[in-house]
């Protein structure tokens, strides 16, 4: 399947979608749902339009912007600098390894009582909360990543002389970097969530704040229009960080999937016979013992 054709499905399942939320709200259906309490699409559109034009819209929006940026880059760099070091460090795991664990399944939303109580303002208290929320999914991508490192690649560095810092920067984290952009993936979403439910809780401005403002004051379009904006903005931000992660790692192989009809069969010799993945093994070779094979391996 070519990439335009790809790309038309997903509009083509969005259009479907937009079209299918109009259809229900605008000829009042309640099945179970009352789809007749939400607004149109037209209504969440004029009224996306209108929010737009004024400054508040994008004074919100560089608000969310700015604590989600300063929470997730923060929570990066400790996440993988503490993923790295409890993985390598026997004495770093046995300190730091209770105390996280324990930590760890706490909901970074249930410490905002924390966080207006330890920090002297709002903001930072926020920042606080979208750290700690993207920091535990980069932390054990991190150390998982670290740990399911061959040894051998090590001991290959360490071979031709090569000392810890250059076992680190070599092997360690660029190995590492697939496991770690996945923590990181993971980590922006959850650090979106929170930071919106933070933003309704104790927040003065920014999307989520906005979200629960026209909640309260029963403006449903403007509700959905924060919704639209919040998906909006965790779909780009995702998007961003798988691209760096494609770009950083492009040393990976990368496979595209073929089916299986389309794929091309080995022809098969005569006098071959066929494995159990059906690539065909020649005769001479079938017959020679597993020693005589491998021989070439540990000729000089």
């Amino acid at each position: 399947m070519t990439r335009p054709v790809r790309y038309a499905l997903r509009l083509v399942s969005l259009a479907v979608a937009l079209g299918l939320w109009q259809l229900l709200t605008s000829r009042d259906i309640d099945v179970w749902l009352r789809f007749s309490q939400f607004p149109t699409v037209t209504d969440v559109a004029r009224t996306f339009a209108d929010r737009l034009a004024g400054p508040d819209y994008w004074t919100d929006l560089t608000d969310s912007l700015t604590r989600i940026l300063s929470g997730f880059l923060l929570a990066a760099v400790l996440g993988v600098a503490t993923g790295v070091l409890v993985a390598r460090s026997r004495l770093a795991e046995d300190l730091l390894g209770p105390v996280l664990e324990v930590v760890r399944p706490i909901p970074a939303i249930a410490l905002v009582p924390v966080a207006i109580l330890l920090f002297p303002s709002n903001e930072q208290g926020i920042v606080f909360i979208t750290c700690v929320a993207a920091f535990f999914p980069v932390l054990v991508s991190t150390r998982h990543a670290v740990r399911a490192l061959a040894p051998v690649w090590e001991e290959a560095v360490r071979t031709m002389g090569g000392g810890r810092w250059r076992v680190l920067g070599s092997v360690v984290l660029p190995g590492a970097l697939p496991g770690v952009f996945g923590g990181l993936s993971v980590g922006i979403g959850v650090s979106w969530i929170c930071v919106i439910s933070a933003e309704m809780i104790s927040g003065q401005y920014g999307v989520g704040y906005r979200t629960w403002q026209d909640y309260t004051v029963v403006d449903y379009p403007g509700v959905f229009v924060g919704m639209v904006t919040i998906g909006a903005l965790g779909w780009l931000t995702s998007t961003t960080v798988e691209l760096l992660g494609r770009r950083l790692t492009h040393w990976l192989p990368r496979t595209s999937y073929v089916p299986t009809a389309a794929r091309p069969k080995p022809a098969r010799a005569a006098g071959a016979a066929v494995s159990p993945a059906g690539a065909a093994v020649p005769e001479d070779t079938r017959a020679q013992p597993e020693e005589a094979r491998d021989e070439h391996l540990v000729r000089d």
